[in-house]
Parts: C-alpha cells; structure tokens; sequence
C-alpha cells in the first residue's frame, strides 16, 4: 500500500502542477475562455488511464515471465519518472507557458484545441504510467491494499497541488522531488527485484535453489519493503526537518565565527543522527528479515500416508472438493513421497510437493494462495500441475468413479526431476 501511496502521490502532484500552472497562466493572461478546453483534457486523459488500468485488470497475465518483463517495464518508468522530473522541473513552467502561448495565439476554435491537445496528453501520460506501474505493484501485493494506497496517494495529491496553487500551502517544490525521488528509487528497486525474481520462475534467466531462498523470502513480503521504504522516509523526513532548523538558526546567528561555530555543530550532529538512525533501521530490517525467514521455512504441513493398491493410489473425491491443499505420503521404490491435490476450477491439480527450482522443501496454504516454502513465491491455482517456475512437478491422474487415481510409475518418474 505505501508504494501504490508513494508512486499515486508523485505522478499526482507532477500532473496537478502541469494542469495548475495551464490555469493559472491562462486565467492571468485573460483567456479564461480556454479553460474549458483544459479541463475536456484532463477528463478525457483521466478517463483513457482508468480505461488502461481496467485493461490491465480484466486481462490478468498469469505467466510468470511476462509478469516479469511487466515489472522490469514498470521499473524503467518509475526511473525515467524521476529522472525527468528533476531534469525540467526549474524550466517545467516557464517551457508550459511558452508552448501554451503558442496554442493560445491561434485563431478561433484552434486555439481551444490545440489546449486541450496539449493537456490531454501531458496528464495522459502521468495516467498511464500510473495504471502500468500499480497493476506491477499490484503482482507482488494485496490488490485491495494497492487501491487504497492508489486512492489515498491521488487524493493526497489534488490537497498539494489545490493548496500550493491557492497560497495555503507553501510547499518547497525542489525538497518534495529530493525525497520523493530517493524513495521512490527504492520503489523502482523493489519492482526490478520481483521482476528479476519472476524471470527466474519462468527459467527465463538462471536460477538456482540458493539465488531464490535469498530473494523470494523478501520479495514476496511486502513487510521488509514497508519497513526499508518507511525508514527511509522516515530518514529523509529528520534531515529535512534538521537543515531548515539550522537554517533558521543559521540566519538568527549575529556574528561570522557564531556561525562557522554553529556550522561545524551541526555537521556534527548530522552525522550522529545519520548514524544512529542507519543503526536502527539496520536493526529493524534485519529482525523483519529474520521474521520473514522463520516463517517461510516454518514446519511443513502435515500429510496424510496413503498405501498402493495395484500399483495406483486412490483418493477419495469427497475428500478433496473443500478447495484446500491436501498433503500426502506413499511409500515408492524404498522411500516416502509426498504428493500433493488441489481442486482447481476445471478439475484437480495433483503434483508432487516439490519443484525444479526450489527441490523437496514443499508447499503450504496461505488463503487462497499456495506458496513455496522456501522461496515464498505464490503459485496460482489453476496452473498447479502444469510446466515452470516454482509450479510442483506435475503427476498425471484421472478420475475413476467416486476416486482420482495416481500411478506409482508416474510418482516415481516424476521424483527423479526433484534436484538434489
């Protein structure tokens, strides 16, 4: 939530100053007539994003690496987002002024539209970066949470930017992109990560058992990104708040050796504040990651043992339409091995509790969700039984009468692919 927060409240004060500096340039040169022209923009390049972000809600892409290449996508945005920010942000208002008194100057109903062009697409594209970048946000967190957060940032935004363009609200514009900008590199940090994670599923890049226990565990608890966005904020926030009090202690000082006395107190305190603050957060991310740890390598869930009869193992169907995970236990050529059944909208998704990627440490329910044990990742339900990523390695089984049968042949041919 407080990334889809931070990254709404960004593109929605760059947004909010583009359309405020129009107004206010178009109400002082007296052709408040146009104005119109720049709200039909804005409504149209608001209801465009609403329309993409839609989109990308309705077709939900399941594939591990196109979800992948959509976050690394979403995380060149959030960086070119703040690069060009902090590039134009001296010059934005003086180069919306030139261009505007360029559409302005036309005659008739062309000046109108050229306005409302211009409009429409600088808020077009704050729009669509915003819905791309959250529905990335959106694969590595709650969806509920990512609206609340999205809703909240957009709201927070029209506040600062109605205020700042009303005088209520002196807000020192070069030290909001400062501290938005180092955040929100953090956001960008964290999305490139989940997408490199991602291609890893997918066996779109290299990967190993050992490369996904250290980054699935993190990447997949939004807790350890909270705590490091938070502190960081936090961080930020105290050294702002410390240059302005020195600031104003600066010019309060009378003499020149007050003030090189001053300075070098500051300095010094800087510096401890720095460091003590770095400590804290040092220790916090380390007992949330330890936490994060613990839970995902927490016991495995029980199973149930079953014996073959004939060769095949059979489970009973009334047993298995709860919809939850059902763990078990078969003794195949001298060892145990444990499978796993899942009902699925079209059927049953039936496995063994271990994958390619990540070996026999197992799966567990977590909600609605089934998640690896030792890398966190999340699978999705209806593609338990099918090929890649952190998916279990599917065992074939079919139904016959009032149970779903599976051959000893297929478990122990799909346990030689669990890597040692």
């Amino acid at each position: 939530m407080l990334s889809a927060f931070l990254i709404a409240l960004r593109e929605g004060v760059e947004a909010a100053l583009v359309v405020g500096i129009i107004l206010v340039y178009l109400s002082r040169t007296g052709r408040q007539n146009l104005t119109k022209f720049a709200w039909y923009g804005v409504a149209l390049a608001s209801a465009l994003s609403l329309g993409v972000a839609i989109l990308l809600e309705r077709f939900r892409i399941s594939q591990d690496g196109f979800e992948g290449l959509m976050l690394l996508v979403a995380s060149g945005f959030v960086v070119s987002m703040i690069v060009w920010m902090n590039r134009v942000a001296r010059h934005l208002k003086k180069e919306i002024e030139s261009k505007l008194e360029t559409y302005a100057a036309r005659a008739g109903s062309a000046a109108g539209w050229g306005i409302f062009l211009f409009v429409f697409l600088m808020v077009l594209r704050e729009g669509a970066e915003l819905a791309l970048i959250l529905r990335a946000v959106e694969l590595s967190t709650a969806g509920l949470q990512t609206w609340i957060g999205t809703i909240l940032g957009i709201a927070a935004a029209v506040a600062v930017g109605l205020f700042f363009f009303k005088g209520t609200l002196r807000v020192p514009l070069h030290r909001f992109f400062s501290v938005t900008s180092v955040i929100l590199m953090l956001v960008a940090f964290q999305l490139a990560l989940t997408g490199m994670h991602e291609l890893s599923e997918a066996q779109w890049l290299p990967s190993s058992k050992n490369e996904m226990a250290i980054l699935g565990p993190i990447v997949r608890n939004e807790l350890f990104f909270f705590v490091f966005i938070f502190g960081a904020a936090t961080l930020l926030v105290l050294r702002e708040w410390q240059n302005a009090s020195h600031a104003k202690a600066a010019k309060e000082a009378s003499g020149e050796a007050e003030k090189r006395l001053l300075e070098s107190q500051n300095r010094r305190a800087r510096r401890w504040m720095i460091a003590a603050a770095t400590a804290c957060l040092t220790v916090i991310l380390l007992l949330t990651a330890d936490f994060i740890y613990a839970r995902a390598n927490s016991a495995p869930p029980s199973a149930h043992p079953v014996s073959a009869v004939n060769d095949t193992v059979r489970i009973p169907l009334a047993e298995l339409q709860d919809g939850s995970l059902h763990l078990y236990t078969v003794p195949v050529n001298g060892q145990s091995l444990r499978f796993l059944i899942i009902k699925k909208p079209n059927g049953f998704g039936t496995a063994l509790d271990a994958c390619r990627i990540c070996g026999a440490e197992g799966y567990r329910q977590d909600g609605q969700n089934v998640v690896c044990r030792h890398c966190g990742s999340a699978i999705y339900v209806p593609s338990i039984g099918d090929q890649g990523g952190c998916n279990p390695i599917a065992v074939p089984s079919h139904p016959d009468g009032s149970d779903l049968v599976l051959d000893i042949s297929s478990l122990a041919l799909a346990s030689k692919e669990i890597p040692k």
